[in-house]
């Protein structure tokens, strides 16, 4: 034994096998005569954490109103504990056209979900698809000089891009941070606490008419509602059917309402764009209700069980009996089904269409040219999903929400879901990186200035 090792504390050939095992590389892999070695899988996900409580959600929309109870479970999953529906009245292309009836269904799809859930609710978080939704992007810059970000930093940044987003007539209803660039760092997801001279961030702002939000507002407040936070409607669907890589990858998600068809495009993991067109599955119920001059209860029945985007070669013979509109409400004729198809495929076409040219004049890069999901009730349509790959030249499938326990057992019908299931997932917590920060500016402490500020939101 050499001197050298007599000094040697008695534990270094055990800490030169731990060494040897840290720093084994993970197994290699062979490519091509060459040994490469793979870095180690990254540890799974811990389960997402929500926000405490239960919370009421409410999507009106053009044919129906759904409400869902529910609310964050340990696992990561979303739990309905009540849900209700009703077939939609007073509403019209998303928007409020009679207060009576609209609050009459709200009513009574509330009022069935808190019987389900055993509890009542004072305040719903609702789908925004009336008043024209318009989607437009922002770069704001912020002076910091040198010192740390802070939470107030990052609510100035939102607040200008609020702003700059004004105009008469309109309110914004989000004002969501794509990504932050502290001085010549760009794509930090969240900013607080880097030391930077300049603060930049891109914005995406989302807002609507002024009035149609007031009358949405009047109608939840005769039913007894405050509402708790105004979602997107297009968002929402996309944050229950889309899983993160998708979102990450570019995708874009078509809700196929009953009176709009909404577009939201998803890159880097956030909401680039949305849109709202004035057409979907009630505008195919109709069509076939005018050309076969049968009611409209006839007409979605005939679009329901036997509707389909494409034909098929036995079309031509299935018959279908067809109720008309007249003095005598049993008369019936036969019609062929691929009569019914042809009636339903320039609709869908037209939609489909429709949808291409608004990503066409998206203006987000390559994000819109991704994947699509689908999902809506239109969207159950046989023949759909093909004549979508067609003319958008894209993948795509279906959407259903996923990591929701609770919905209806038929699993087909899911994604009729698809907005109510993304807004209870907003509600529980599920609003992205920067949703432990309430983006809104602090009200004033003070009685003079809350005074001042009174006088000024009224004048």
């Amino acid at each position: 034994m050499t001197p050298q090792d007599e000094d040697a504390p008695p534990d270094r050939p055990a800490r030169r096998r731990r060494a040897r095992r840290r720093a084994t590389p993970a197994a290699p892999s062979v490519t091509g005569g060459r040994v490469i070695a793979l870095p180690p899988p990254d540890a799974p996900a811990p389960p997402r954490a929500w926000r405490p409580g239960t919370f009421g959600v409410l999507d009106i929309g053009s044919t129906k109103i759904m409400c869902l109870i529910g609310r964050g479970e340990p696992d990561g999953t979303l739990r309905v504990l009540g849900h209700g529906w009703r077939r939609s009245h007073g509403v019209k292309s998303g928007g409020i056209v009679n207060l009576h009836e609209a609050e009459a269904a709200i009513r009574a799809a509330v009022g069935q979900a808190e019987d389900a859930a055993e509890r009542r609710l004072d305040t719903v978080y609702v789908n925004l698809s009336c008043g024209h939704p318009e989607s437009r992007l922002f770069n704001v810059r912020w002076p910091v000089g040198g010192r740390e970000i802070t939470d107030s930093d990052v609510r100035r940044v939102v607040t200008e891009g609020r702003m700059r987003a004004m105009s008469e007539g309109r309110s914004t209803i989000h004002t969501l941070p794509l990504d932050f660039a502290v001085d010549e760092t760009a794509g930090v997801a969240d900013p607080r606490g880097h030391l930077c001279d300049q603060l930049t961030s891109r914005l995406h702002v989302i807002d609507a008419s002024t009035t149609a939000l007031r009358n949405l507002e009047t109608v939840l407040t005769r039913a007894e509602l405050k509402i708790s936070e105004l979602v997107s409607a297009p968002l929402a669907s996309g944050l229950s059917v889309l899983d993160e890589n998708e979102r990450e990858l570019g995708v874009t998600v078509v809700d196929m309402g009953g009176g709009t068809t909404s577009i939201a495009v998803f890159g880097e993991g956030q909401l680039l764009h949305t849109a709202c067109l004035p057409v979907g599955g009630m505008h195919v119920t109709r069509d076939i209700a005018h050309v076969l001059s049968t009611p409209i209860d006839s007409a979605e029945w005939l679009k329901t069980m036997y509707g389909s985007a494409e034909l098929s070669a036995d079309d031509d013979m299935d018959l279908l009996p067809v109720q008309l509109i007249g003095d005598d409400h049993h008369q019936f004729v036969n019609i062929s089904r691929s009569k019914v198809v042809s009636i339903i495929r320039p609709r869908i076409e037209e939609t489909l269409e429709m949808v291409r040219d608004r990503l066409e004049s998206a203006g987000v890069g390559r994000a819109a040219d991704g994947r699509v999901v689908l999902t809506g009730g239109a969207s159950l349509l046989d023949g759909v999903g093909n004549m979508a790959a067609r003319i958008l030249n894209r993948q795509v499938r279906l959407g259903r929400p996923t990591g929701i326990r609770g919905l209806p057992d038929d699993a087909a019908a899911w994604p009729s879901f698809a907005t109510s299931a993304g807004l209870l997932a907003w509600a529980a917590g599920g609003s992205g990186a920067l949703g432990d920060l309430d983006l809104s500016e602090p009200r004033p402490a003070g009685f003079l200035r809350r005074l001042v500020e009174f006088i000024r939101d009224r004048v």
